[in-house]
């Protein structure tokens, strides 16, 4: 049976004409005095979209990109130079540029070219466009245009979005690293706009994931289930009152409110951050930083999930990293660099937009783990909060941790109950602040639907997030009406 490093070698090198061979004498020429790791990365990516809208299919496209990004370390310095095609002359110049960083000192030897024999398998080396006809594709456009048209006659306007890729890497290093992966990736979008007595309202809902177009199309009935999802949402924000004001308790639901957590506390927790010394949680491994009912993992390993990984961009396999534990802090997501330069391991964190980037540690799945609580007693445990259902965008500062996220839904709590919508409620304060705050912990922890998208210095990567429903005991709301 094939391996992911079969079929990308296959497709990659064999394409570019160049063998283990020319990839070492490649690397070895990376390898001038004062470079200390050098590495090739080798991609084809393949991706399609359509798009409905007015029920009518508007456009529907295909796209290949393909090259090679090579990549020298020399201490903290980095080279690296990238070429738009597979071939060996580009990858040869490629390695020129990129080699020109080196400094004086001992020349780097390389390590003989090993491929992995074993690698977790956590999805499957298709490429979804494949996966079903192009009829069958327009007509699941139609089948969630029409669920959403009939699930309400205030629905007024119906866009729905399909897209499908196709990501087949090969990553060579001075290490020994010879790994290869192929990684699919579906997503599907509905988006409505409903109107009542001349006020119109929007939402949308949606998921995907490192699958095949049949998670659509199953019987689970996916499609559907986001166009009414859609709907409602913005069926509920055409009754919702004006936020209140003030420092209030907040419950977060399970799911995707762990998009707060990604920003607010994650990207805090990568080792670039933390190296040179930006993020609040630099120097701060085995102190307490969170409450005693925090445990967050970053977890690359999850089968079919939108952020993982067989193996990252540097070939490091995937794994389940704990970052936080019972409110300690215990790692760090890494890349080979950081590490290296940070006396630890790599995590299998390292990540980058595609060939013509380069590596930096990133997030996969990052979420918090279940705690004890039910989540209907922790809405019960609040006098007079806002329960967030959903957020939609929201910034953070890495070095001070301070954050400000919207709430796409939310509802007032009183009594312990849930009340009525709220529009307009932003939520704003300090992650590590926030995380001392929690009091309780659900026991109904569930990821997102896969609609995740993570960015970072202008590269942006396809993450996952989640957490059970948990209760804070204070956070600043903003909002329109001061309570």
């Amino acid at each position: 049976m094939q391996t992911t490093l079969d079929i990308a070698s296959h497709h990659l090198l064999g394409r570019a004409q160049i063998d283990a061979a020319a990839l070492e004498k490649t690397l070895s020429g990376l390898m001038a005095p004062g470079v200390d790791y050098a590495d090739l990365y080798f991609q084809i990516l393949r991706n399609e979209s359509w798009m409905l809208e007015d029920s009518v299919v508007r456009s529907a496209g295909a796209s290949t990109a393909q090259g090679v990004g090579v990549r020298a370390l020399a201490g903290e310095q980095t080279g690296f130079a990238f070429a738009d095609e597979l071939a060996f002359p580009a990858l040869t110049q490629a390695s020129s540029a990129a080699a020109a960083i080196a400094r004086s000192g001992r020349s780097g030897q390389i390590n003989a070219l090993v491929g992995q024999s074993h690698p977790a398998v956590r999805y499957q080396p298709i490429d979804p466009a494949g996966t079903l006809g192009a009829d069958a594709k327009v007509a699941l456009l139609h089948h969630a245009d029409k669920i959403a048209r009939d699930a309400d006659p205030r629905v007024v306007r119906v866009t729905v979005s399909l897209a499908g890729s196709s990501d087949t890497m090969l990553i060579a290093a001075s290490d020994g690293t010879l790994a290869g992966d192929v990684r699919p990736m579906v997503r599907m979008n509905v988006s409505v706009q409903v109107e009542e007595n001349g006020v119109r309202e929007s939402a949308s809902a949606g998921g995907g994931g490192r699958l095949s177009y049949d998670m659509f199309t199953d019987e689970r009935d996916l499609a559907a289930d986001y166009a009414r999802e859609a709907v409602r949402r913005a069926l509920v924000r055409l009754k919702a009152e004006p936020a209140p004001a003030g420092s209030l308790p907040v419950v977060m639901s399970a799911g995707w409110s762990g998009v707060l957590l990604h920003e607010a506390v994650g990207h805090g927790l990568e080792g670039d951050f933390n190296r040179r010394g930006s993020s609040n949680y630099a120097g701060k491994i085995g102190r307490k930083v969170a409450s005693e009912l925090c445990t967050i993992v970053d977890d690359g390993t999850l089968d079919g999930r939108r952020g993982s990984l067989n193996v990252d961009d540097e070939g490091t396999p995937s794994a389940c990293n704990t970052l936080i534990e019972n409110g300690v802090l215990v790692g760090y997501m890494q890349d080979k660099h950081n590490a290296r330069l940070m006396g630890s391991r790599p995590s299998g964190n390292a990540r980058r937009e595609s060939y013509a980037h380069t590596v930096m540690p990133r997030m996969t799945n990052t979420y918090m783990r279940a705690g004890k609580s039910d989540p209907a007693d922790i809405i019960g445990s609040v006098e007079h909060g806002i329960y967030a259902a959903n957020f939609s965008g929201g910034s953070v500062d890495i070095t001070s941790g301070n954050f400000v996220f919207s709430c796409d839904e939310a509802y007032r709590i009183e009594n312990g109950r849930l009340g009525a919508p709220l529009k307009g409620a932003t939520l704003i304060g300090n992650g590590p602040d926030v995380l001392n705050q929690v009091s309780m912990v659900g026991n109904d922890w569930a990821l997102d639907t896969g609609v995740g998208v993570c960015g970072k210095h202008g590269q942006s990567v396809p993450v996952g997030v989640g957490q059970p429903t948990l209760r804070v005991d204070a956070i600043t709301v903003g909002g329109t009406q001061q309570d």
